[in-house]
């Protein structure tokens, strides 16, 4: 089995799927990429189990079918000091050796059987359900939700994101039981309504590969397994088993105080402000008088505090409300748009932050955060 390949354009594909390797395998044969050579196609993967990334390269000169898995972090850290230039790679099937010719010199390394690397799951026919989703749209769900997953061993329903596919919209849930993220797209649509729960580990792969993706995603699964099928990548993931929480039953309804504010002045005030909250806490005040809010911030055991007024739009009651300034910080910047609508209904209510001015008709996103107590 032979062949060529540019250094750089491989390492690009190990790079991008090396990701998914852990540093703590189970199985020895999963710190290698399975090589697997059919005519001119050259399939890479790399796994953890739970996860398995897919790579695919058109080679001009290859000769021989044939699997080989090869240690990944010698692979990497040979190619990574390569300048530009064609790599020459003969497998003995036999002995499992691999000779890597470069310009100036020749490299040995000993593989093992790729008949041992883990198979891929199968998706059962009479569970299984598909989609079509755009690149730009799966990438913006992940984006939009994966800082507000928890990391809870006790739940690991929470750990994930909640993907819900239906013929009207895809919506796209993350919560973490102290703020809730809900993003939903009217231009994304599925035949069936069907759900799953996307681990948070595949999230992050799909994020960092998502970005280079034009077109859609075939996204298959049942009630184990995901398959997301990319123009060069595929990406095969076990999903979290269980129910998600009816998160509808949590975001408050007739909110009666609304306020519209400059998302990046409130951001910017917070974190001067919150530097003065109690490290334990974080807690910050909300002081809504007229139309302007006091962002207000202290620590009594170390006798500090601070306050600063932003002007903002709003008509209702005075109120004043705690929030984590943590996760307010977290939402802030999650939120794209200039300005930020918050709608609080009372102190002890979570309290609802949405984009002031959606430029994106399609698209709908709701984040929540709980307040926290204000001790009198």
């Amino acid at each position: 089995m032979k062949f060529v390949v540019s250094s750089t354009e491989l390492l690009g594909h190990l790079q991008a799927i090396s990701r998914v390797i852990s540093s703590k395998n189970t199985l020895p044969i999963l710190d290698n990429f399975l090589f697997n050579l059919a005519g001119n196609d050259l399939e890479i993967t790399a796994s953890d189990l739970e996860s398995t990334l897919i790579t695919r390269m058109k080679l001009e000169n290859a000769d021989g079918d044939g699997t080989i898995a090869i240690p990944a972090r010698i692979l990497l850290e040979t190619l990574k000091e390569f300048p530009v230039q064609p790599l020459a790679f003969d497998i003995n099937a036999e002995t499992l050796s691999v000779v890597i010719t470069s310009e100036n010199g020749k490299f040995n390394v000993v593989g093992q059987n790729g008949i041992d690397f883990p198979a891929l799951p199968a998706i059962k026919k009479d569970k299984r359900y598909s989609f079509e989703i755009s690149a730009s749209v799966l990438l913006s769900g992940i984006n939009k939700t994966l800082f507000a997953t928890a990391d809870d061993e006790l739940r690991p329903v929470m750990g994930g994101i909640f993907v819900e596919a239906s013929p009207e919209k895809i919506t796209f849930v993350a919560s973490d039981a102290h703020k809730l993220v809900r993003y939903q797209r009217s231009d994304a649509k599925a035949d069936d309504s069907s759900s799953f729960i996307l681990p948070k580990k595949p999230a992050s792969l799909l994020k960092n590969i998502l970005p280079k993706e034009e077109g859609s995603v075939t996204v298959e699964f049942d009630d184990k397994n995901a398959f997301f099928n990319l123009t060069d990548h595929k990406i095969v993931c076990r999903l979290v088993e269980g129910n998600y929480p009816n998160y509808n039953s949590v975001i408050p309804k007739n909110n009666p105080r609304k306020i519209s504010i400059d998302r990046v002045e409130f951001y910017n005030t917070l974190k001067r402000v919150s530097v003065f909250s109690n490290q334990a806490s974080n807690l910050v005040k909300l002081q809504l008088k007229g139309n302007q809010v006091m962002v207000s911030a202290q620590d009594i055991d170390f006798s500090i505090s601070a306050y600063e007024k932003i002007k903002c739009q709003y008509a209702g009651e005075d109120i004043e409300i705690g929030f984590k300034s943590v996760f307010l910080l977290e939402i802030l910047a999650n939120i794209s748009s200039q300005d930020v609508t918050i709608e609080l209904a009372d102190p002890t209510r979570a309290g609802l932050f949405l984009p002031g001015d959606n430029e994106n008709q399609e698209e709908d996103l709701l984040m929540l955060l709980m307040p926290m107590m204000i001790n009198a």
